[in-house]
């Protein structure tokens, strides 16, 4: 419960699970364990009752730099909500192994790491540098599913 505790006393708390949106099927799970390890499928920003948070939008264009990284910050939430459903215990993530950051860009925005950091920041103040740092990817891309600005997938070590 540690790390759920540094969760509270940031005043932060997890949303519900991801509610699609109508007529979307998703064949896949959002997280899948083999061994000591956990892998986490893409995820995008959500608000408290598990709906997709805006902004939407390329970010350059219809969202800022610093929405989007709120934006990467509520991604983060959804995925330990994901993590803590599959897992029961966040405590049991040992290390953050590698971190992929899609960002859905407009041309010419090149700001890439600067938005994913909104993920990052969170997990290290959380887990500490030691377990917390991870390897990392931000990459820009045309579009995003249902038009969101960040979608992020990790991996994780547990025990």
């Amino acid at each position: 419960m540690e790390i759920e505790n540094r969760l509270s006393d940031l005043g932060l708390t997890l949303p519900a699970p991801m509610k699609t949106p109508p007529g979307v099927t998703l064949s896949f799970p959002w997280v899948r364990v083999h061994g000591d390890r956990a892998f986490v499928s893409g995820h995008g920003p959500l608000l408290a009752d598990g709906s997709l948070a805006g902004p939407f939008g390329k970010v350059g264009d219809q969202v800022t730099e610093e929405q989007a990284y709120a934006s990467a910050r509520l991604t983060a939430l959804a995925v330990l909500s994901s993590l803590k459903d599959a897992l029961g215990d966040l405590d049991r993530i040992v290390a953050w192994l590698r971190v992929f950051g899609m960002i859905n860009t407009a041309p010419g925005f090149v700001r890439t790491p600067a938005v994913i950091n909104g993920f990052s920041d969170l997990i290290v103040q959380l887990w500490g540098p030691e377990a917390g740092s991870h390897a990392r990817s931000a990459v820009g891309q045309a579009a995003l599913p249902f038009d969101i600005p960040v979608e992020i997938e990790a991996e994780v070590a547990i025990l």
